[in-house]
């Protein structure tokens, strides 16, 4: 498998881990990573606890939403083992009169390096929302 594919597969993991409800599994693959949010620098915790304490979870466990990433330009440097990805994001939800409807759209600006021959998040700027929508049945505050 291409570095490509395994550093797209990392961010996609990210899509179903969230939106399985799944905040603790979410964080974990930013255990080495400098996050920069709108809250601050956040590490693993930090990541975990702003997931549990905004984002809402329904009756199933999960926020019904799903996280649609798409346009990733993906930069690798084999000899460095590093690479950098530029998304886009759009969050969709079920609403619990049961229609669907897009809630947020913005960019992931995330960076990898592989270590050991395993690749891993070494950066997110989780700061990027560029187009926020009816986001009161998606956050709890």
């Amino acid at each position: 498998m291409s570095s490509e594919t395994k550093v797209l597969n990392l961010l996609y993991s990210y899509a179903e881990k969230i939106d399985s409800g799944d905040f603790a599994g979410t964080a974990a693959l930013f255990r080495h990573a400098r996050v920069h949010s709108a809250h601050g620098e956040l590490d693993e915790a930090g990541m975990c606890a702003l997931w549990t304490g905004l984002v809402r979870r329904y009756e199933d466990g999960t926020p019904r939403t799903k996280h649609v990433i798409t346009n990733p330009i993906v930069e690798v440097d084999e000899e460095a083992g590093t690479a950098t990805v530029r998304s886009y994001y759009t969050v969709i939800q079920l609403f619990p009169d049961g229609h669907l409807e897009p809630v947020a759209c913005g960019r992931y600006h995330d960076a990898f390096e592989r270590v050991a021959g395993h690749w891993r998040f070494s950066a997110r700027d989780y700061s990027l929302l560029d187009l926020p929508g009816d986001l009161s049945h998606h956050l709890a505050r």
